[in-house]
């Protein structure tokens, strides 16, 4: 077996050991943000000066026993060093990615585009993770952060299918002409995971506790520009934990996350409906099932989040399922765009 040849195999298998960590990131990232740990180590990227989290845990504890009240409960430094060495660990893995790729770069299948700005959206990522704690939770930071986040996951899963060469050519013509309304369920289905980061980082999540939309006289309750002031907020905190937006705008936010939730029901189940309708093919048969099959689990998620008042397993079970739904759609798309003289090029 040739060096190179043996590349493209580490490569594989690095991608796909990736893939699954960057899963693991987002729940973890989830689990912080949703049991209020995002602040539970004020400094970056050590935890009150430590990088080693039961020091860290031993310190707070210690310092809150002879001084109550001084730090947050110590249990926070747990969530919050653990996302981080996770993250560090999948930064580590992208970087070896890259490597591999440039040192491969002479072999006519290799290609280090991709590779190259998955690092630099690793790097960035990083430095929204560093900001996130030292602007104090800012819900535009927090919100880019969980973007962030998922676009490297979307642009790994790209990346692992090119190494595999997957899928291969479908001659299926009336599901490849539902591209353009593919990419309109995608900018939908990005959307609403914005709306839905940028309710969580503003804790709009319980603002409304009635269906379909909030309680009677919600439209009476709409403060559009408060709920969509990005920098700059007016607030007399030391940070932005727990929210600092008044209870209109928060149910503005809230609101606009259920209409969000309607159209994206609407645009991806139509989706999911003409592939399932159309396919002749397995393979898009298949796309079709996966994605209106996640929609309804998200849609029922989104529905339990508000009727048991969003316990942490649901929620952070919605926001994987989001990022599950952007996967299948971008993937879907890349399997639309594959040409047939791609076929042996493509890797």
């Amino acid at each position: 077996m040739s060096t190179v040849n043996r590349s493209l195999i580490w490569q594989r298998r690095l991608a796909v050991a990736s893939v699954l960590m960057v899963a693991t990131v987002i729940i973890l990232g989830a689990w912080t943000r949703l049991t209020d740990a995002g602040l539970g180590c004020p400094d970056w990227p050590g935890c009150y000066g430590h990088m080693d989290v039961r020091k860290a845990h031993a310190y707070v504890s210690g310092t809150n026993e002879m001084e109550p009240g001084t730090y947050r409960d110590a249990f926070k430094t747990i969530p919050e060093m653990v996302h981080r060495y996770f993250a560090g660990f999948l930064g580590m893995m992208i970087l070896a990615l890259t490597i591999l790729a440039w040192r491969n770069r002479a072999h006519p299948l290799q290609r280090v585009g991709l590779p190259t700005t998955l690092l630099v959206l690793v790097i960035a990522q990083g430095i929204l993770g560093k900001w996130t704690v030292t602007m104090g939770l800012q819900p535009t930071i927090v919100m880019l952060h969980l973007m962030g986040g998922f676009t490297t996951a979307i642009l790994l899963c790209w990346h692992t299918a090119k190494l595999y060469d997957w899928p291969q050519f479908r001659n299926d013509c009336d599901v490849r002409v539902l591209k353009p309304l593919g990419i309109a369920a995608l900018a939908v289905v990005m959307l609403q995971s914005a709306l839905g980061g940028w309710t969580t980082a503003n804790y709009a999540a319980i603002v409304c506790t009635e269906l379909p939309i909030c309680e009677q006289g919600w439209r009476d309750h709409l403060n559009f520009s408060d709920a969509f002031t990005f920098f700059g907020h007016d607030h007399d905190g030391e940070d932005y934990e727990f929210g600092v937006l008044a209870n209109d705008a928060r149910t503005t936010i809230h609101v606009m996350h259920r209409f969000g939730a309607l159209v994206t029901m609407l645009v991806v189940g139509l989706l999911s409906v003409l592939i399932i309708k159309r396919a002749r093919s397995t393979l898009f048969r298949n796309f079709g099932l996966v994605i209106g099959g996640v929609l309804l689990v998200q849609f029922a998620l989104g529905v339990s989040n508000i009727v048991f008042m969003v316990p942490i397993k649901v929620a952070v079970a919605h926001n994987f399922g989001a990022l599950t739904l952007l996967v299948a759609v971008v993937l879907f798309l890349r399997a639309v765009n594959i040409k047939p003289e791609r076929r042996q090029t493509d890797a």
